[in-house]
């Protein structure tokens, strides 16, 4: 299962617009699930993720000082994990960010960018790029 763990609620339509059409292209290969948590001050929401995060999980923080990889690698880094672990969370901070404590317990820190994205568009870009990469992993044709 991939878990996506998330704080805030997604307010504008467009966005939930996008977000049920990955996770419908989604439902195809693998159970995918959102969970949010409320926007809160930044030790708040470090106290919600931290009675969320399963460390038996694999978990990734996604933290614009994380390793950037290609989509060809990040598929890659799910199918590894997928050989070791049946669980994978993506963790996504508030517009605050991460706590250092819920960085800490990530088994890998994975950045998009150095540039800052709003957390709500993030969610969708994050969908876009699991499902891209369960294309890459069944060699299947998607658009460039």
């Amino acid at each position: 299962m991939i878990k996506i763990l998330c704080i805030g609620k997604i307010k504008e339509s467009f966005y939930q617009d996008a977000i049920k059409e990955y996770m419908k292209r989604l439902s195809k290969y693998h159970k995918v699930i959102i969970e949010e948590l409320p926007d809160s001050n930044k030790q708040k929401e470090e106290e919600l993720l931290l009675k969320k995060i399963n460390q038996k999980d694999y978990n990734i923080v996604l933290d614009i000082e994380g390793k950037m990889l290609n989509s060809i690698e990040l598929s890659n880094h799910i199918d590894k994990t997928f050989q070791i672990n049946s669980n994978i969370t993506f963790i996504i901070g508030g517009s605050d960010g991460l706590t250092e404590k819920v960085k800490e317990i990530a088994d890998f820190k994975l950045s998009f960018s150095k540039l800052t994205f709003p957390h709500q568009l993030f969610r969708v870009i994050l969908l876009e790029q699991i499902y891209r990469s369960f294309k890459i992993l069944n060699h299947e044709t998607y658009h460039k």
